[in-house]
Parts: C-alpha cells; sequence; structure tokens
C-alpha cells in the first residue's frame, strides 16, 4: 500500500471512498511482491498494480464489491493453465491478495492517513495491517515510526494482550532494515505456553529513497542521473571542478557538489547520510579523485562501488590502490570497469549498462539473458523484503 502512498494520500485529503487491494503472500513465482497494491476509488478509477496485469481486472472487481459490502476479503490467484478462462497468474505461482473497503468514515482511516502521509513526505514509516486471525481483526493497521513509536491498533475488536506492542517492536526491526514482510505473532510463548489464537501480520516498510551519488560532472553523468532518478535514487553529482558542477548541467539530479569527492565523501559518512543502500558510481577517470574516493568508499558498508575505465587503467587503479593500503577483500568489491557488457558506446547506454548492474547486485542476479537460464525470474528482493516467524505476544 505505501508504494502508491503519494496518490493515496492525495485521494485521503480529498475524501474519497476507495479499497485498497495488497499482495500479502506470495508462493513460487509472482511478478509483484508482498506490500505491492492496487486501490480503486468510489468513481471506479485505479492506481497502483498487484500482478502487472495478469489479475488485474478480477481483483479490480474484488475492490469495486467491497467499497460495496464494505466487507474486507482475502482471495488467492494461483496458475490458471488447467483452465483457458480461469483468472489466475501465467508464471505459475500465487499470490493472496487481501481487499480492504476504506470508505471516509472508517475506524481506521486517520491512521492510515498518517502512514500514508509520512510516506508521502519520504519519511521512515512502517504500516503493520492484520492479514489473518480471529474474526474482526483482519483489516486492522497500526502505523510504526523509526524509533518504535506508533499509532492506531490493531485490537479493537480483540486479539492477544500486548499484540499492538508487539507488533511494533516487530514492524520497527523490519523498518531498521527496510524490509516488508510478515510476522506472525500469539501463537506461542517462549515458555511454549499458549496466549492466544495466532494472527499474521503484514509489515510495509518505506524509507526515504536510496542514494546514488555520482563523482565526476562528465556527460556519462548526466546520462546516469537519468537513469538514477528512474530507479527511484536520490542522486547526487559531486565534482571539485565548479565549472562543470552546476545545476544548469544536471537538471534532473537532486543535488550537485562542488567539492573534492574524498572530502564529500568524507562529510556524508561524517553526517551519517550513507546506509547499506548506498550506490557509488565513480565517473572521474582521474587517478587524483579516484584514488583516495575509493580508499574510502571500499572500506565503507554501502551497496555498490563502481568505477569507470578502461580494463589497463583499472589495473594502473588497483595497483594505486594496494600501495595506499586497501586489502584485497576490499578490491574485491569494486566493480571495474563499471557495468554489464551490452556493448554500450554513447553515454545513454552506458548508463543503462551501469543501472542494470546496480539492479543485479542489488537482486543477486547475474546479468546474463534469461533465454536458456533456469534461475528464478523473480527473485526475492534481498534488501526490503522478508518475514518473521511466530513471535510471542508479550
Amino acid at each position: 500500500m505505501l508504494d502508491i502512498a503519494e496518490e493515496l494520500h492525495r485521494w485521503c485529503g480529498e475524501g474519497r471512498a476507495f479499497a485498497v487491494a495488497t499482495v500479502v503472500a506470495v508462493e513460487g513465482s509472482a511478478p509483484r511482491q508482498p506490500g505491492a497494491a492496487l486501490a480503486v476509488d468510489a468513481e471506479g478509477r485505479a492506481v497502483g498494480s498487484v500482478s502487472g496485469g495478469c489479475v488485474e481486472g478480477a481483483v479490480y472487481d474484488l475492490c469495486r464489491a467491497a467499497l460495496e459490502s464494505g466487507v474486507s476479503v482475502r482471495e488467492r490467484f494461483g496458475h490458471s493453465d488447467e483452465d483457458a478462462f480461469a483468472v489466475g497468474l501465467t508464471c505459475g505461482g500465487a499470490v493472496d491478495v487481501l481487499v480492504v473497503p476504506v470508505p471516509p468514515d472508517a475506524p481506521g482511516r486517520a491512521v492510515l492517513a498518517e502512514a500514508l502521509a509520512a510516506a508521502a513526505a519520504g519519511e521512515p514509516v512502517a504500516l503493520a495491517r492484520v492479514v489473518a486471525g480471529p474474526d474482526g481483526l483482519p483489516g486492522g493497521a497500526l502505523l510504526v515510526r523509526a524509533d518504535g513509536g506508533y499509532a492506531g491498533t490493531l485490537a479493537e475488536s480483540g486479539g492477544p494482550d500486548g499484540l499492538d506492542r508487539t507488533v511494533a517492536a516487530e514492524a520497527a526491526a523490519l523498518l531498521a532494515a527496510g524490509r516488508t514482510g510478515t510476522v506472525t505473532v500469539g501463537s506461542e510463548s517462549a515458555a511454549g505456553v499458549r496466549c492466544g489464537d495466532p494472527v499474521t501480520v503484514l509489515v510495509e516498510s518505506r524509507l526515504p529513497p536510496p542514494r546514488m551519488i555520482v563523482f565526476g560532472a562528465v556527460d556519462f553523468a548526466a546520462a546516469l542521473v537519468g537513469a538514477g532518478k528512474f530507479l527511484g535514487y536520490h542522486v547526487t553529482v559531486c565534482d571539485a571542478r565548479p565549472v562543470f558542477a552546476t545545476a544548469g548541467r544536471f537538471p534532473g539530479a537532486d543535488e550537485v557538489a562542488v567539492d573534492w569527492p574524498h572530502r564529500y565523501l568524507d562529510a556524508q559518512q561524517a553526517a551519517g547520510a550513507l546506509d547499506a543502500r548506498t550506490v557509488l558510481c565513480v565517473l572521474t577517470h582521474d587517478a587524483k579523485f579516484d584514488v583516495p574516493l575509493l580508499e574510502r568508499a571500499l572500506r565503507l558498508p554501502v551497496a555498490y562501488v563502481g568505477a569507470m575505465g578502461s580494463r589497463r587503467t583499472h589495473e594502473d587503479r588497483l595497483g594505486r590502490l594496494r600501495e595506499a593500503g586497501v586489502g584485497e577483500r576490499a578490491l574485491d568489491r569494486l566493480r571495474s570497469p563499471i557495468g554489464l557488457d551490452l556493448g554500450a558506446r554513447t553515454p545513454e547506454e552506458t548508463a543503462l549498462s551501469i543501472a542494470a548492474e546496480i539492479v543485479a547486485v542489488r537482486h543477486g542476479g547475474t546479468g546474463a539473458p534469461l533465454t536458456g537460464v533456469r534461475t528464478p525470474i523473480h527473485r526475492e528482493r534481498r534488501q526490503e523484503l522478508g518475514s518473521v516467524a511466530r513471535s510471542p505476544v508479550a
């Protein structure tokens, strides 16, 4: 649901009635993961997607029906090849979809609106909703912030004691890791004592956009800014040369910094502005910039460090980094020459090859053509998705 926060926040502000269908579980291969959502308002307008097209029509109808009935429903869509007229996924997997009506006077609407507002503003927030449990619980919502504070309740209609507190703690942990997944609570205590029927909760996390820092105000950087924004990154261009590092040359960048690259990186690290999702792309192609920058970058716990240059430049760079004391394990993290082998020539093609490598690293892809490869097409996202099972209610 938080993946369409901007639009739903606007709908809440306009007082619209709507229903939201959210993927709450995935089995096997499926085009979208838990948290993917499709919303339909009372006028029939739709936003979002739960399947990339396979079952959108059926889910749309479920949303319209939920708006009419005011009743939440959970539906499973599986493989459809056995019946040519069946509604289902063609990729062989199955998805469970929870459809919840949200009329203007819904008891939990204020909590949903607050969560949507926070997500739309780029604030870290988690939204926990019951997807399976005792009658009356599915559809409840809890907003959880990064400090563990929470608003709303999951247990207005009953449920295990301490449910909100326990789910808030689990959700805060998932939010800190930037993960979306399910939590099952209330089934059994640590001592093996039953403490209520199990309740399964989907926790959706929304963090500020991950950062892409492009070092080197060159034409390749201009193309990479566009690719980075397309992938959802907050993009910064940094260069020590003020004549090249201008907002006019990089209108798509969120920030243009004039500074020595290694000094800028040090300042960002000291300010806590880098995290495990950050990608660093070094396009300066100049040893006096590259070496001190990479010496620092390769020691940081960031997601990706890539550097442009020929294979000869790469070998020379490795030698300089070794002389600077960078160890082999750190050097193994360096993606150089940067990008995948696409035969790229133009800045735009090169940006595509770099973006493709970043996506492959992020999801554990091989970068090989899918034709003839037997690895799964849809992988579980390493950083964003996960599940926590059977936590006792305190």
